[in-house]
């Protein structure tokens, strides 16, 4: 069949109305292979599903792998969306495309998903979609309309949206944008923090009650975290001490004009958990369980703790990366402002220029070049640290070892060359 007879039949499926060959046609040359129709049923190990019974359907090719710790968190959450979309009658189906490492994992990780795979051994048509739709992380949920038209920013849709995200075509998005736009516009911290059974938040003590509307005109940080989260027992203690120094200095000011607060949004398991953890914290809390927590992490977008928002005094956010500037410049970021920042950076400039431009480090055997964001940095976790950092560091041109420049610590060349660990 040459080209002349292929448009022939395009056209006329087109005017026959033949619009489910052509559909069924693009879904099998995404999803089948030339000796397979079909894809792998969540009811039983053997049981398959013909690829031609998603005609009509909106498809999310789910990307994602057992052994990377974020593909099992979001799992969960994909999880509770889809079984709430298929209960309520939605014309949608996830097809797992997998990177896992051996048919078990595969079967193991497939054990926990309701919905449909591409067989583990297929591994020419998993790598004919990781490079049609040029996937380069994991998770990641591409959206196939029955159109034609694709979606790739499925994770993060379905972390802010969830359920209300479907059908996921760009009017039900815009719709969702405009919600929220003016859900932020009349935010206040009254509306963010309380419940029609709850106007108060816990002091440390967890015997008083300290009403919210307590913390009006103040600078709030509302902190994601939880004890069995390795980065935020590494944080916490960081963030403790920071705070206690802004709460000084805003007492030395005289008080009055201006104050600081934390309020704890536990993500911890259970009870015991979100007691113990809290008992070493000197700040505020959200009860633990309370629904408000849920509607907060989707609220701000919260796809990972810790994380730290900052709320000012006029009840509006003034950054969703707050935990990042408490590791850039410690106590100094308060308030968080647009304008603090910027009188932050211009000191890090003048800074930098008294800084060595290069120099080598206890921590690592080769020279380190001090970068910026214009001259090959940008942002990074301090391997020093392990905190984030962006605009200047150290670092190793050969293979991409940094540190914040207050995390240098600097030794002889002769030093350096004896560390056998990067």
């Amino acid at each position: 069949m040459d080209l002349d007879d292929n448009a022939r039949n395009l056209v006329q499926a087109l005017t026959n109305g033949d619009a489910e060959k052509i559909s069924t046609s693009r879904f099998s040359s995404l999803l089948a292979s030339k000796d397979r129709d079909y894809l792998l049923s969540s009811t039983a190990q053997d049981d398959q599903v013909k690829i031609s019974d998603l005609e009509g359907k909106v498809i999310g090719l789910y990307f994602s792998a057992n052994w990377y710790p974020p593909c099992r968190n979001f799992n969960k959450v994909l999880i509770g969306v889809y079984e709430q979309l298929k209960s309520n009658g939605s014309n949608f189906e996830i097809v797992f495309v997998s990177s896992d490492e051996d048919l078990s994992a595969f079967n193991s990780y497939r054990e926990s998903m309701p919905w449909l795979s591409i067989p583990f051994s297929d591994l020419e048509t998993k790598k004919a979609l990781n490079r049609k739709f040029e996937v380069e992380g994991i998770p990641y949920l591409i959206i196939l309309q029955p159109d034609g038209s694709t979606l790739h920013d499925g994770v993060e849709l379905i972390y802010r949206y969830g359920i209300e995200a479907f059908p996921f075509t760009e009017e039900k998005l815009e719709e969702l944008r405009r919600e929220e736009r003016m859900k932020h516009e009349s935010q206040t911290l009254t509306n963010l923090l309380t419940n029609p059974g709850r106007d108060y938040l816990l002091d440390q003590t967890m015997t008083r009650k300290v009403p919210v509307d307590s913390l009006i005109g103040k600078t709030i940080g509302l902190y994601f975290s939880a004890q069995w989260c390795f980065p935020c027992a590494k944080f916490t203690p960081k963030l403790i001490s920071i705070y206690q120094k802004i709460k000084q200095s805003l007492e030395g000011k005289g008080g009055g004009v201006e104050d600081f607060e934390i309020v704890f949004v536990s993500n911890d398991r259970d009870q015991s958990s979100f007691d113990s953890y809290y008992g070493t914290m000197p700040w505020l809390a959200l009860p633990f369980g309370d629904p408000i927590i849920r509607t907060l992490a989707k609220y701000f977008d919260v796809q990972g703790i810790p994380c730290l928002i900052i709320i000012g005094p006029d009840g509006k956010t003034v950054t969703k990366q707050g935990r990042n500037l408490i590791n850039l410049y410690q106590e100094n970021a308060y308030p968080f402002t647009d304008a603090k920042l910027e009188s932050l950076e211009k000191e890090m400039e003048e800074e930098a220029k008294r800084l060595p431009r290069s120099n080598y480090h206890a921590g690592h055997r080769h020279e380190l070049t001090l970068v910026s964001e214009g001259n090959g940095g940008g942002p990074f976790i301090c391997c020093d640290c392990d905190e984030q950092g962006s605009g200047w560091a150290y670092q190793c041109l050969g293979c991409g070892y940094e540190v914040h420049p207050r995390c240098m610590r600097a030794v002889d060349p002769a030093t350096a060359a004896s560390v056998t660990t990067h």
